[in-house]
């Protein structure tokens, strides 16, 4: 595993990158403004694209070029693109519609960070792995992912829940980028496919609700309920 033998620099690159990203995660589920978000978005998907450029650098992995040009170009560029012309149709610039408050969300956040620490401790120590990178990588990704569902859960907007989905899927890319780097680069093609056609059908789910409903909050979708 490459986590595990990286010299002091690339370690320090690749845990700063982890937790730039992880942190711009927190800026998402502490922010209300649907610009934000997509901002937060956009340069967490730049870092993921650095860091992939760097794992491929100090591990000799060529195809890892190839993942941070395209993470960079349609995670970094098309996604947020496509995301701000489904914020033009929308009639408000801030999230309306939350279960818990901001604070709350930042609090539960946290907790969930310190659960995947001791996860990501846990998973580490049965493998017999004792490098610092690995446990953070498996603390990012996995504190990424309940964040990812934090989003989901606690939020109605439906572009908030399509950025939900996208960070949930940006945890899991940045730790097998870390952890597994030598992931076909056919199966990363694959992930990017699915990215944008999730984004393409909440654009579509976005449209129906502000013809028919006049609303942007999938919780709306009830009414819809026979």
């Amino acid at each position: 595993m490459l986590a595990a033998h990286l010299d002091p620099l690339a370690a320090s690159l690749f845990s700063l990158l982890a937790i730039a990203s992880l942190l711009l995660a927190f800026v998402m589920l502490g922010s209300r403004w649907l610009k934000d978000y997509m901002l937060a978005f956009a340069a967490q998907s730049w870092l993921i694209g650095l860091l992939s450029a760097l794992i491929g650098y100090y591990g000799g992995y060529r195809e890892l070029y190839w993942v941070a040009l395209l993470t960079v170009l349609f995670r970094g560029i098309v996604l947020p693109w496509l995301i701000l012309r489904i914020l033009r149709r929308l009639r408000t610039a801030r999230e309306l519609h939350v279960i818990l408050s901001t604070s709350t969300s930042l609090v539960i956040g946290a907790a969930a960070v310190i659960f995947a620490l001791v996860v990501g401790m846990r998973i580490a120590a049965d493998l017999g792995i004792a490098s610092t990178v690995v446990v953070l990588a498996l603390t990012v990704m996995f504190s990424m992912k309940l964040i990812g569902f934090l989003m989901l859960t606690l939020r109605h907007e439906a572009i908030s829940q399509i950025l939900g989905i996208l960070v949930l899927e940006n945890g899991i890319f940045l730790g097998t980028q870390i952890l597994v780097p030598g992931m076909p680069l056919m199966i990363e093609l694959v992930l990017l496919f699915d990215l944008l056609v999730a984004v393409a059908c909440f654009g579509v789910l976005v449209s129906y609700l502000l013809a028919h409903i006049g609303s942007t909050s999938s919780h709306e979708l009830r009414r819809l309920t026979g």
